[in-house]
């Protein structure tokens, strides 16, 4: 037989008020009590699996430290920096 067995969740503790909420939001998306506690659990999961796979801004700078790592001397990288501006004369007499 290739029959796969399914686990059996009894949930302890909820009280009155969160089992009617629950009862009210399976009524109006026409499931039973259980289906939408798996629907539920199944959307957590889903969401918290994606949210941990989304990378943080924080978590993408932090990759890239060290990836500007320079051997040169700050004076020769300055000097660089330097001579590859370009005077403008355009704001010498002001506005």
């Amino acid at each position: 037989m290739g029959g796969h067995l399914m686990a059996n969740l009894q949930i302890k503790g909820m009280d009155d008020e969160l089992y009617a909420q629950l009862k009210s939001l399976a009524a109006s998306e026409n499931r039973s009590i259980s289906q939408q506690v798996l629907f539920l659990l199944k959307l957590y999961l889903a969401r918290k699996l994606q949210l941990h796979e989304t990378r943080t801004p924080a978590q993408v700078l932090l990759e890239l430290s060290g990836s500007w790592e320079d051997d040169r001397p700050a004076e020769k990288i300055i000097k660089e920096l330097k001579s590859g501006r370009k005077n403008s004369r355009k704001l010498r007499k002001g506005f």
